[in-house]
């Protein structure tokens, strides 16, 4: 089931900020990776701390939500290109600016609007979620604070959603990644498992499996930063092809993404439950 890396031009693989010349940036952007306890008369948490649906959850599950990218990545190249820990021994660039579709529909954006319904949609069932970035205007976090978030949340399932970038023709579909081989026990079984189940639940809901990344639907990966430093359940769906004009129209539009939250949302619900 191994890929070819050379054939995901994916969301960051090729759309990395450039160096600026003479940049200014000012200091790094932070996310608070310790989370606040509940308190019988809890203060308002600081405005670095990932935005939570729920202090409590009335089901004792946690998800965390990771929407890939951000609003302001592509304007400050000198935070966003640093290099950070990618597990394995490697480092990797901070963040990227992701992909988007031919007309200019972002993939950062379309990630964040479905993020929010999916973490609407799971509170509405009385689970506790977590979001690694608060806005689509913010710079980063760094793709080892968002791993850093899940771990410390002690989620029981981290869901990233990206969406991919691929100029092969006829390339169009989605996948789910996982970390393999596996680094500690939550990257074996438990992360396979709730990757399988996010593409069962995607595949029931309509959308086609990738015809040209992993094998069907489901992509081990070894080289993705924010599934190796995972110490949780982790999963990273790459909602299909934004380059694909049927794909991108339907995620450029409420409705498809809704279709895609909705999905997405049933999925990890049926993992929780299992």
């Amino acid at each position: 089931m191994a890929i070819g890396l050379t054939l995901f031009a994916a969301c960051g693989v090729e759309t990395a900020a450039p160096p600026a010349a003479n940049p200014t940036v000012p200091g790094t952007t932070t996310v608070l990776t310790t989370l606040p306890q509940p308190s019988s008369a809890p203060s308002a948490p600081p405005s670095s701390a990932p935005p939570s649906s729920s202090r409590q959850s009335k089901t004792g599950k946690v998800v965390v939500l990771d929407p890939g990218h951000n609003g302001g990545n592509s304007g400050r190249p000198g935070e966003i290109n640093k290099q950070v820990p990618a597990g394995r021994g490697k480092t990797k660039p901070c963040n990227t600016t992701g992909t988007s579709t031919n007309s200019g529909y972002s993939e950062h954006a379309f990630t964040w609007d479905v993020a929010q319904r999916v973490s609407e949609a799971l509170s509405a069932k009385g689970i506790r979620v977590i979001l690694t970035r608060q806005n689509d205007t913010g710079v980063g976090p760094c793709v080892n604070e968002r791993a850093a978030i899940g771990n410390e949340a002690e989620a029981d399932a981290v869901v990233s959603i990206h969406a991919d970038g691929s100029n092969s023709a006829g390339a169009h579909g989605f996948h789910v990644a996982y970390s393999a081989p596996p680094l500690n026990a939550q990257q074996g079984e438990p992360s396979a498992k709730l990757a399988t189940a996010l593409r069962d639940g995607i595949r029931a809901g309509g959308f086609p499996t990738s015809n040209y990344l992993g094998a069907n639907g489901l992509a081990p990966r070894a080289d993705l930063a924010g599934l190796n430093l995972s110490t949780r359940p982790a999963a990273l769906v790459e909602c299909g092809n934004m380059r694909n004009d049927a794909e991108a129209a339907a995620m450029s539009s409420e409705e498809g993404r809704q279709r895609y939250a909705a999905v997405i949302a049933k999925a990890i619900a049926d993992y929780l439950a299992a």
